[in-house]
């Protein structure tokens, strides 16, 4: 498991918790998930570092301490697939690179913890690591058929991707496939920008299920910025961050929110989603509806006036002390941070490689021989 901490954004993500990033456009949500991946652009970095203070830390390692490109996994809101692969095989070639040794020695220890404790253990994981008892050395495979179950993608397993030219899975697959990738290997801490685009909030409560489903069972954190997410959606979070003109203006339970803002004076109308709600109270064309004590005159009320008020808010004071008390670095699990750049060998990496042309290459032997003719 994994904590990040940032004091210069005033922001705890706590282990094993789904947070939800909120946001109006341009607010500084893609640019938080990225620094916090350590997945910044060095100009971009400079400049940030220029104008913003403050430190990121992993289970209180800094960032020059571990390798963060490994530890955590950045998914954009593009999916990125070889469509002439199987969603099998697409995962399979993602746990070769990545390396699922830590991974799998997890999952072995939550089931010996689970044991000791006399807990009955999760029937998905019990077969799976009796599974594996019987098939040595197959570590790679045996995560990937696990991860398949967990999201929901065993009835295309062995379906091609597709893309433009070829029909494949659906978009809601497409995008389970792509946080499946990322799952498949050592990160313990997922940073998803938008994975909604472009897929209907049926879909979109599927894979945050699925998600939640694994982050749960596997140990994780997972922060997730949605623009304008469903009801049902929103409730399946455990945390809310609201970012407005690059501040912090609420980080904490989601139990919580309303009743910050109900303390500086806005209220979320009836049938209005609370997700709704708290992009456009901030915004000046928008927040005076929100207004409730009419014995007061309403004002416009700036971001930074949240920001003050949510630090004297009892959940604002909570997370200055978790952060004013640095995280005990002995309590940090060795397999939790990655301090090496590869997760497998170069020999290893190659040879992923070169099956994976085979492949493609026998897929389209006709294109190779007319090529050669």
């Amino acid at each position: 498991m994994a904590t990040v901490a940032s004091r210069g954004t005033h922001a705890v993500d706590a282990a094993t918790a789904m947070t939800l990033l909120l946001g109006p456009p341009g607010s500084g949500k893609t640019t938080l998930l990225r620094a916090l991946a350590g997945r910044l652009d060095k100009d971009l970095k400079d400049e940030i570092k220029s104008r913003v203070s403050g430190e990121i830390t992993y289970n209180g390692h800094s960032m020059e301490e571990f390798v963060p490109e490994r530890t955590a996994a950045y998914v954009s809101q593009h999916d990125l697939h070889i469509g002439e692969m199987t969603v099998r095989e697409t995962l399979a070639f993602s746990a070769r690179c990545q390396g699922v040794g830590s991974r799998f020695d997890m999952l072995t220890e939550l089931l010996r913890r689970e044991k000791d404790a006399n807990i009955k253990p999760d029937v998905d994981i019990d077969a799976f690591m009796k599974r594996a008892s019987a098939t040595e050395g197959q570590g790679a495979s045996l995560v990937t058929d696990y991860i398949l179950k967990i999201l929901g993608l065993e009835v295309c397993a062995d379906t091609m991707v597709g893309d433009e030219m070829r029909r494949g899975i659906s978009g809601g697959q497409r995008k389970r496939l792509t946080i499946g990738e990322m799952l498949v290997g050592l990160a313990m801490v997922l940073f998803m920008d938008e994975i909604s685009t472009g897929l209907d909030s049926s879909t979109t409560l599927k894979i945050l299920n699925s998600l939640r489903q694994s982050i749960h069972i596997l140990g994780g954190t997972a922060v997730i910025s949605l623009l304008q997410p469903a009801p049902e959606a929103y409730d399946m979070f455990d945390d809310i961050i609201l970012l407005s003109e690059g501040q912090v203006v609420y980080q904490g339970p989601r139990e919580n929110v309303l009743e910050f803002f109900e303390s500086v004076g806005f209220r979320c109308l009836e049938r209005k989603g609370v997700a709704d709600f708290l992009q456009e109270v901030t915004s000046k064309k928008d927040q005076h509806q929100y207004w409730y004590r009419p014995e007061e005159t309403y004002r416009f009320v700036l971001v930074k006036d949240f920001v003050t008020a949510f630090k004297s808010f009892h959940t604002g004071r909570t997370v200055e002390n978790e952060l004013a008390i640095p995280f005990d670095k002995s309590k940090s699990h060795p397999a939790a941070l990655a301090t090496t750049r590869y997760g497998v060998s170069a020999k290893e990496l190659l040879k992923a490689n070169i099956d994976r042309e085979i492949l493609l290459m026998r897929r389209n032997s006709f294109v190779y021989m007319f090529r050669t003719f």
